[in-house]
């Protein structure tokens, strides 16, 4: 089930990100860099924006933003339990018919360099690079979901 965060459960939230990193083997040095910037506030729930996939517990969660025709898939970290068995397409799913729903023409999002194939499969491709808020001198790869209902052939164009 997917539903809106709440307050009561953000540092259990925060944590589930932690892990999530955490789990793709980053060093100590990195992590502590991570965790400086992978910090929820209230001000995530009370936008509406963040959301969890909740299977006795949270298992993931992601923040969509919508902005006139654009949307950015702000944060999405699925709990290492979780992680296989469907609950970040479930995420990306959701995000994807909430941004069409409100008008979103493509969904930007920036990848940790990890993630990139599972985003791939859900329809994303790499049109660029972004810096790293948590790590000076790190590019993420900025990847984006066209909406508006048609599919990029096999070259990657429209």
């Amino acid at each position: 089930m997917i539903r809106p965060a709440r307050l009561d459960e953000l540092d259990a939230l925060t944590d589930l990100m932690h892990r999530s990193k955490a789990h793709w083997g980053y060093d100590e040095d990195f992590m502590q860099a991570a965790r400086a910037v992978l910090v929820l506030t209230p001000k995530d729930v009370e936008t509406g924006e963040l959301r969890v996939f909740d299977s006795d517990g949270p298992q993931g969660l992601c923040k969509l933003v919508v902005c006139e025709d654009g949307a950015e898939l702000d944060k999405l970290f699925v709990a290492p339990e979780g992680m296989g068995k469907g609950v970040g397409r479930a995420l990306v799913t959701w995000a994807i018919d909430q941004a069409r729903a409100k008008g979103a023409k493509t969904m930007q999002i920036e990848a940790d360099p990890d993630a990139v194939p599972f985003y791939e499969r859900m329809g994303a491709r790499v049109i660029g690079g972004v810096p790293s808020e948590a790590i000076a001198g790190r590019t993420l790869p900025l990847m984006q979901i066209d909406l508006s209902g048609l599919a990029p052939d096999a070259c990657g164009s429209i």
